[in-house]
């Protein structure tokens, strides 16, 4: 899976959902071939879509994309 691939899948899935997931249900969803995420990828993630991770409950991380940043 390329980066372009992997961005444009998690901006889409997490359009469809503006509580966020957190990344074992982004993999689960979105069959992603990563145990964990990448670091670079995800600091882009950040840049291009506006990603931000929040603290869940106990050590979970929420993702979510600003409503601005979604595709329809």
């Amino acid at each position: 899976m390329r980066y372009v691939e992997f961005r444009d899948s998690i901006r889409d899935e997490l359009a469809r959902h503006p509580a966020g997931l957190t990344w074992a249900q982004l993999q689960s969803r979105l069959d992603l071939p990563y145990d964990r995420p990448c670091l670079n990828w995800t600091k882009c993630l950040e840049r291009e879509i506006g990603l931000k991770r929040a603290k869940g409950q106990e050590r979970v991380l929420i993702w979510k994309v600003p409503a601005k940043r979604r595709r329809p």
